[in-house]
């Protein structure tokens, strides 16, 4: 095929021994050692279930015990991500809107940004029209040799009014019109990038619309490079107030180096892990009573996350979150 080089042929020939090796029976107790190829099945080792909704920190000496997961959705991203009818390119949440009015038009930018979070950017994609009455072409959406980036780049002065004046256009995902899931285990292989008001994040909500629920799966902090985040967030029926509880974590080449981060929700606990090692956990709290869907995007500026900033003359003009693959596991009915 014009244009292929010897890393696709690579990535091809790694996917028919991934397929391959699926016919062969699992080693038990342990999750895939190569874990750049998606496998069908995995067991991963998740620790004791905690008492309480107080996250801690999972040590390398924690007692685990297996749990065998099968995929249930899968993206290697060989194709750009809007030719497969698995992703939408901006928020639904819980309204029914007419269908146009995702496209562009006066308040349109509310499904393609969190102006809550003092967020920047502008979700873009090649249908988006903004303020404008035609599509703009905009695509931040780049896809070679099975690598997925998202791309935020400063607003084009003379798209600036049509794009209700923020300082960048980007690029949102999710999965709530084509699959949503209780319990299982979903992960990210991706690279995180950095920069001044950089701020990338893979994460899943409530398919009802409601929130919380929350699980952020990873989010980086631009300002603070190898340093990401994971974080479980929740209501206390008691007192009606939004809980969280989460960790960061350091990978000093996390922007350099595909690294998988993953979340294993099941009935009595969520398990965040990094490369398929139990990172955290916490008691599942209250509310998780919905399946959720998938979100990956790449934010510029936040007003209350730390560490990411609101960008200025130092953010970078272009910058990429490259993704590898998203999938998706259920719990075997045999198994936990």
């Amino acid at each position: 095929m014009p244009g292929s080089n010897i890393a696709g042929i690579a990535k091809l020939i790694a996917k028919v021994l991934t397929i391959v090796g699926c016919l062969m029976p699992l080693a038990p107790g342990f999750a895939q050692d190569n874990v750049n190829t998606p496998p069908a099945q995995i067991t991963l080792q998740v620790p004791t279930a905690p008492v309480d909704e107080q996250c801690r920190r999972v040590e390398a000496t924690d007692l685990t015990s297996p749990l065998s997961l099968h995929r249930t959705f899968h993206d290697d991203f060989d194709q750009h991500p809007l030719s497969s009818g698995k992703w939408e390119p901006h928020y639904a949440g819980g309204a029914a809107w007419p269908q146009a009015q995702y496209w562009g038009g006066d308040g349109s930018d509310l499904k393609r940004k969190t102006s809550y979070n003092g967020e920047q950017q502008i979700y873009v994609d090649p249908r988006y029209g903004g303020r404008a009455t035609t599509p703009l072409g905009l695509d931040p959406f780049k896809v070679q040799n099975g690598v997925l980036s998202i791309v935020a780049s400063r607003t084009p002065a003379a798209l600036k009014a049509v794009l209700f004046n923020n300082e960048y256009v980007s690029g949102i995902l999710t999965t709530q019109s084509s699959f949503s899931q209780k319990y299982g285990y979903f992960e990210i292989r991706a690279k995180i990038p950095v920069g001044t008001g950089v701020w990338p994040a893979f994460w899943m909500l409530a398919n009802d619309g409601g929130w919380p629920p929350e699980l952020d799966v990873m989010e980086g902090r631009g300002q603070q490079p190898g340093d990401l985040v994971m974080t479980t967030h929740w209501r206390n029926r008691t007192t009606g107030l939004v809980q969280s509880c989460g960790f960061d974590f350091s990978r000093p080449d996390a922007s350099s180096t595909f690294h998988d981060y993953g979340v294993l929700w099941a009935r009595d606990q969520v398990v965040y892990f990094i490369d398929r090692k139990p990172a955290a956990d916490i008691k599942t709290p209250v509310g998780f009573d919905d399946p959720m869907y998938m979100i990956v995007n790449l934010a510029m500026g936040a007003k209350y996350f730390k560490g990411v900033g609101f960008v200025d003359g130092m953010s970078p003009d272009t910058v990429a979150f490259e993704i590898d693959r998203i999938s998706a596991y259920q719990i075997d009915p045999y198994s936990k």
